[in-house]
C-alpha cells in the first residue's frame, strides 16, 4: 500500500490493530458470509489491544456506517442522473443495489474506522 505505516489510514485501509498496526483487526479475510463478515479477534495477536474496549463498544460504528451510506447514496444518486440519465425510480433502483452490494464492504469498514477513532499507534 502507498499509505506509510503509523497513519491511521493504514490501519483501516490494510485492517490492522490500530494501535501495533501489525495484528490483524478481522478474523477472516473479506468474505460474504455473513457469520464472518465482522468477526474480529477478542485481543489483538501482536499488541495484546482488547478490540471491545466496553461493553458494546461497537454500536457506534452504526453512526460511521450511516455517514459511509449516505455518501454512497448521494454518490450513486448523482452518477445514475447525471451521467446515466435514469429517472427518480431507476436512480432508488440503483442506489439500493449500490449498498446490498456494498453492505459487507461498509459493516467491516465501519468498524475499523470507529476504533481508530479512539486508539492511536504506538510504535512497540
Amino acid at each position: 500500500m502507498m499509505f506509510k505505516k503509523g497513519t491511521k489510514i493504514y490501519s483501516v485501509a490494510n485492517s490492522k490493530c490500530p494501535r501495533c498496526q501489525e495484528g490483524p483487526f478481522f478474523k477472516h479475510k473479506f468474505t460474504f458470509h455473513p457469520a464472518r463478515i465482522t468477526k474480529l479477534y477478542d485481543n489483538c495477536p501482536n499488541c495484546n489491544l482488547r478490540y471491545m474496549m466496553e461493553p458494546s463498544f461497537f454500536f457506534g460504528a452504526m453512526y460511521v456506517n450511516y455517514g459511509i451510506t449516505v455518501a454512497l447514496s448521494i454518490a450513486t444518486f448523482t452518477i445514475a442522473t447525471l451521467f446515466f440519465n435514469l429517472i427518480l425510480l431507476e436512480s432508488f433502483a440503483a442506489i439500493i443495489g449500490v449498498l446490498l452490494a456494498l453492505a459487507p464492504l461498509n459493516l467491516r469498514l465501519s468498524r475499523i474506522i470507529w476504533i481508530n477513532m479512539f486508539v492511536s499507534y504506538e510504535e512497540m
